[in-house]
């Protein structure tokens, strides 16, 4: 059975990967998704677009580089919460620089097969 940390590692991949639809596939239909700058993404959809979008215009060629393991709390057995570290680094940064550094946190579902599947996402820069 898919694990929380194999979700974390899909989307992770589908972003250095630069495949949108496998990104957005990690989230439920009805997803929200809040950007640092605080815009809101509403749905599977909106997120795919938006990060098509990105990892094909201003951020192509960008990796994800994550943090430590996540931090995970059960609310119910069917339902997480999950915080985790990391951020994007441009192409030609060895790194990820501290002003693109961020916490992010994750409520996810687990859909009636047991895989993990992202509702909320919420990413904020950490203070450089």
């Amino acid at each position: 059975m898919p694990t929380i940390n194999d979700t974390i590692d899909r989307l992770n991949q589908a972003w250095n990967d630069r495949d949108a639809t496998a990104y957005a596939a990690t989230f439920t239909p009805d997803a929200t998704y809040i950007v640092f700058d605080g815009t809101v993404l509403r749905g599977r959809a909106e997120i795919e677009d938006t990060h098509r979008f990105l990892m094909h215009g201003p951020l192509r060629g960008s990796r994800i580089d994550g943090g430590p393991a996540p931090l995970v709390r059960y609310l119910r057995p069917d339902v997480a919460h999950a915080v985790i570290g990391g951020g994007v680094r441009l192409d030609a940064q060895p790194t990820v620089p501290a002003d693109r550094a961020s916490v992010i946190s994750l409520v996810l579902a687990a859909d009636p097969d047991g895989a993990w599947l992202i509702a909320a996402f919420q990413n904020t820069r950490r203070d450089a």
